[in-house]
This record gives C-alpha cells, sequence and structure tokens, in this order.
C-alpha cells in the first residue's frame, strides 16, 4: 500500500519529516562513522555542533523508538549510555549521503539561485 504524502497522517509522509531533519540526518552520519561503532551521549553531543541537550535527547529517543538506533545502558554509578546504529539504521545511511553528496555537488548553483 502506498501512502498519501500529501495527508498530514500519512505514516510515510511522517516517517520522511523525521529522516528529514537535520539533526536526525547528521547523527545517522556520526553513528555510520563511529569507531568502535557505539557512542555516549556526550561523545555524540561534541560530534552535533550546535544541538540542545535537549533536542539531542529528543532526537535519539525518536531514532531509538523507530529502531534505528539501539541504546545500550552500563551499569555504572552514573549509569553510561552507549549508542549505536542498527541494521536498519545503518541502511538509512546510504541514502542520507547519497542526498548529501548532491547537496554538495549542487550548493553553488543554489546559493546563486538565492542571490538573484
Amino acid at each position: 500500500m502506498t501512502g498519501d504524502l500529501f495527508d498530514p497522517a500519512c505514516p510515510t509522509r511522517q516517517l520522511l519529516d523525521r529522516i528529514g531533519d537535520k539533526w536526525t540526518s547528521m547523527l545517522i552520519k556520526v553513528l555510520a562513522e563511529a569507531d568502535p561503532p557505539d557512542m555516549g551521549f556526550a561523545s555524540l553531543a561534541r560530534s552535533a555542533p550546535g544541538i540542545s541537550h535537549k533536542m539531542l535527547s529528543q532526537t535519539l529517543k525518536n531514532l531509538c523508538r523507530d529502531g534505528l538506533v539501539a541504546r545500550r545502558v552500563e551499569a555504572t554509578v552514573p549509569p553510561r549510555v552507549h549508542y549505536s546504529l542498527t541494521d536498519l539504521g545503518r541502511s538509512l545511511d546510504g541514502p542520507l549521503s547519497a542526498l548529501r553528496v548532491w547537496a554538495e555537488r549542487h550548493m553553488a548553483v543554489i546559493d546563486a539561485n538565492r542571490r538573484n
């Protein structure tokens, strides 16, 4: 069944809205390039300049709920929380990477159009 992207209640539209968000795209990229493959909250915050702690927390919560990111809590005092991409999240990195490449190739033209 195909969704109706013009309907605000369409699940496909809602998912595209979420993955089109700048913080989602950035966090998917950061986690895809992470070595080791999981990162703590503070490391993610340092790797995504400009994101507030509230927005980082909210974005990670949404990504975990969607099954794109896994959350692992280490039983320490205080507890350490680690995030990593799931297989589903890794499958999203390719399409988002292609979109970033397209944006980088066309940014000069778009900037020129904006100035005119």
